[in-house]
């Protein structure tokens, strides 16, 4: 069999490369070579031949468990290419591959698990004489197409149900994070997941393009901007598709709330990773009676926060990961500001870094009130009843995470009744997620869900068998 194609650090395969830099003091990490091309349809023939060798379950289990030890051996090596990287400080990029090497774990219970079930063919009339079955079988080829915030975690919600489900994977990861993904990628082959079943192509969107439309292809797992995923299903054609598309989450704190919790996970929700986060905190409710301390509360912790370079361990917000990325939020911060919103901390920009920000009064029009910031900044809105904070939470076109802090079982209940969310969280931020849990969104956030057995089933198809004796 041939063997698997990774595109990407020490390999001279094109003359075309893109130079990775930490966007705080634009020093260069690495460099990439970019996947032209032949590459592309040179990886997704490897990926088809290996789709079709046996893989049984045992050995998917095994190389599923082998990948989870490897990561946790290499999670330093890892954890500093990502903070080199300049996605999230060197804190938060020590989680990562602890939580990747879980998914793999996660995955390869579900590997052992996913089955079929007998049919009860005689509940129609003159189907008496028959029996049988279905079971769940491979997609084949699946490309995987990353963001550069989670990118590890991101391999293994992806390639992890991928393989359990006996597919081959082709992963596409963003520009930016590409140098973790690719030292990821070869250790999980070194760890044992068979030849052809796992390949890497870096480059930019015309890569990703040409992957969602090839026809061989029967599965793209997006996780990314809405403007992305719109393009991807216009471009994809008749095939499975997972795409995870961004929010603008909120959170409702009512009149009843532990203000001092809710300020902790607040600013934890909306300043972890720059805000670069797809579950990040960005519009918060808080009821009238309450809005003063909430806020006050909120605004001395956030000025407690240290922001600075990725790799400084006492740094909590991090520069974001491109100039340009944080050019446009100081952009949408001053858009606001002109309209009548104002700035209670934070609002400053110095080269990447975006000081965590918290304002009010932002006006409906205003783009940080309607959509995703993706940077460190969040706006306080008061509400009066618990009616109107739900109505307006859901007044927009997306719906990821939602979240409500209150002692009050009936109106928990109520929020989780009706905001338009995917997950309500209660007394937590948005940013909670149990990784085996259903993940994905209502409206304009996407389609599918990902979180291991759900991503796996996703990732694979029914075939019925039946008998007729």
């Amino acid at each position: 069999m041939d063997a698997p194609l990774i595109i990407g650090e020490e390999r001279e395969l094109t003359s075309k490369r893109i130079e990775v830099r930490n966007a705080f003091d634009n020093a260069q990490v690495g460099s990439l070579s970019i996947a032209d091309p032949t590459h592309i349809e040179q990886a997704i023939s490897i990926a088809k031949a290996a789709s079709k060798t046996a893989f049984p379950v045992h050995e998917r289990v095994n190389a599923l468990y082998a990948a989870a030890d490897i990561l946790d051996s290499h999670a330093q090596e890892i954890a500093l290419l990502l903070a080199q990287e300049g996605s999230k400080t060197i804190t938060e990029a020590k989680r990562e591959p602890v939580r990747a090497a879980e998914i793999f774990r996660m995955s390869a219970d579900v590997a052992r698990t996913l089955a079929g079930e007998t049919l009860p063919f005689d509940a129609r009339p003159g189907s008496e004489s028959r029996v049988g079955y279905y079971v769940r079988r491979p997609l084949g080829v699946i490309a995987c197409i990353l963001p550069f915030n989670d990118p590890i975690a991101l391999v293994g919600h992806k390639v992890g149900p991928a393989i359990a489900g006996g597919n081959a994977v082709i992963v596409k990861p963003d520009p930016s994070s590409s140098l973790s993904v690719v030292r990821t990628c070869e250790l999980l082959l070194e760890a044992g997941i068979p030849a052809g079943r796992l390949n890497v192509l870096t480059g930019g969107a015309a890569v990703g393009e040409a992957l969602v439309r090839h026809d061989d292809v029967r599965m793209i797992s997006f996780t990314g901007g809405q403007n992305t995923g719109e393009a991807i299903t216009r471009g994809a054609g008749i095939k499975r598709l997972s795409l995870e598309l961004g929010s603008n989450s909120p959170v409702i704190i009512h009149s009843d709330a532990r203000l001092d919790a809710a300020v902790q996970a607040v600013a934890d929700g909306a300043f972890a990773q720059a805000g670069q986060n797809c579950l990040g905190v960005q519009r918060v409710f808080v009821h009238e009676s309450v809005y003063d301390a909430f806020r006050d509360g909120l605004c001395a912790h956030t000025e407690t926060l240290k922001a600075g370079h990725s790799l400084d361990p006492s740094v909590d917000v991090c520069q974001m990961i491109r100039l340009e990325e944080a050019d446009r939020v100081k952009s949408w911060i001053d858009e606001a500001v002109r309209g009548g919103a104002r700035v209670l901390t934070g609002g400053t920009q110095t080269g990447s870094v975006i000081a965590p920000t918290v304002m009010e009064a932002i006006p409906v029009s205003a783009r940080l009130a309607c959509e995703e910031v993706y940077g460190p900044v969040l706006g306080l809105y008061p509400y009066a009843t618990l009616e109107e904070a739900v109505g307006r939470a859901n007044d927009v076109d997306v719906g990821l995470h939602g979240a409500v802090f209150t002692e009050s079982l009936r109106d928990a209940f109520y929020v989780a009744e009706h905001l338009e969310v995917g997950a309500v969280i209660i007394n937590d931020s948005t940013d909670y997620r149990l990784d085996t849990m259903p993940f994905g969104g209502t409206k304009k956030s996407g389609v599918g869900r990902e979180g291991v057995r759900f991503a796996a089933e996703e990732m694979t198809e029914t075939r019925v068998v039946c008998f007729n004796l």
